[in-house]
């Protein structure tokens, strides 16, 4: 017994022949692109229901010149930090009016030839772009065609006209470091910077080291490793200085993802937090209030740099002006695990 064919999907010239209208009225109908007599319009979409026509993507995105989506493209996701950046993110995107579409390159992946990323000016009408997410041939393709991109946590690279938004790194750092060498008197004081590159872990180091240096405390690179903004790559970095040997007061983790590595480490070496070792953080991540200790950090507003970087993204589609830096500001939270109660 033979199966019967499944209904042909309907084509733009089925809906113009059933409105009794040409397939270019139909065009302008879905379009917008020219006026169309309200009895006309009615009669269009009336045929469009009646025949469950759904308009080709690829010939809308022709037709307008516009694909009403925004591109994000991402090192690889991962940790407590990106789930209020994507909050903030999808919330001013969907306030606009944008579909998204998001790239993760994968740790590790070999690079990609220009043209070939799956999203950007094919099927996008603009990038926001994390820290590392393009190399910098590619951005200068994008700037060529005047193709609209905003940076999140970096800087363009030289000669490029590309906006940024990112936060107040340094200053704030440094207040954390002061706070643990002024009112607890810690002055061994490790640090684990973050990927190597990354403006955001280079600028906290900044502040880690003006700190040292304006307390008389001479920077010693034996206290400085890698924790790679991660929990796992942090464990694995205190893990080892402990069983060096190396001595400690306190350990500023260059972010709160790897404080929860760097506390594990601790409490699995049997030492005392803050008793023993101070630990402090950087983001003020969800989690960072509900570990034990409650984690002394610096607040950074994660979600509104992803609200900001679409806000400038959209206005920068739309206008062709956008402010070239947005700096967000931060603020020390003080918790127990610095040693107050």
């Amino acid at each position: 017994m033979s199966q019967s064919r499944p209904p042909a999907r309907a084509t733009i010239a089925d809906v113009a022949e059933y409105a009794s209208v040409s397939t270019a009225t139909v065009s302008r109908v879905i379009n917008r692109t020219g006026p169309v007599a309200p009895e006309t319009e009615e009669a269009v979409r009336d045929a469009i229901a009646a025949l469950n026509y759904r308009p080709h993507t690829a010939a809308k995105i022709l037709a307008s010149n516009r694909t009403n989506t925004l591109g994000l493209i991402f090192p690889q996701i991962s940790g407590y930090y990106f789930a209020p950046l994507l909050r903030g993110i999808a919330a001013c995107a969907g306030e606009y009016g944008f579909d998204l579409l998001i790239y993760s390159v994968q740790e590790g992946s070999a690079p990609r030839e220009p043209f070939t990323y799956p999203i950007g000016d094919q099927n996008t009408d603009g990038l926001v772009v994390f820290t590392d997410g393009l190399p910098e041939q590619e951005l200068r393709r994008l700037c060529e065609i005047a193709f609209p991109v905003v940076l999140i946590h970096c800087t363009p690279p030289a000669g490029l006209r590309i906006p940024s938004v990112t936060i107040e790194n340094k200053a704030s750092a440094r207040q954390l470091v002061d706070h643990l060498i002024e009112v607890h008197g810690r002055r061994r004081i490790g640090f684990l910077a973050g990927p190597k590159g990354h403006e955001d872990s280079y600028w906290r180091e900044k502040g880690y080291r003006e700190s040292l240096a304006a307390h008389n405390i001479p920077y010693n690179p034996a206290l400085v490793s890698v924790g790679g903004f991660n929990e796992s790559i942090a464990r694995a970095a205190v893990e080892k200085w402990l069983q060096e040997g190396i001595e400690m007061d306190a350990i500023f983790t260059g972010d709160d993802d790897s404080a929860t590595g760097a506390l594990a480490a601790l409490i699995q070496a049997g030492k005392r937090v803050p008793d023993d070792v101070a630990l402090v953080g950087f983001d003020d991540i969800d989690l960072a209030r509900y570990l034990n200790p409650p984690l002394t950090t610096v607040r950074a507003p994660v979600e509104q740099v992803g609200y900001e970087a679409v806000r400038q993204l959209v206005r920068l589609i739309r206008t062709g002006e956008v402010e070239p830096l947005i700096l967000l500001p931060t603020q020390l939270v003080i918790r127990q695990s610095c040693g107050c109660t």
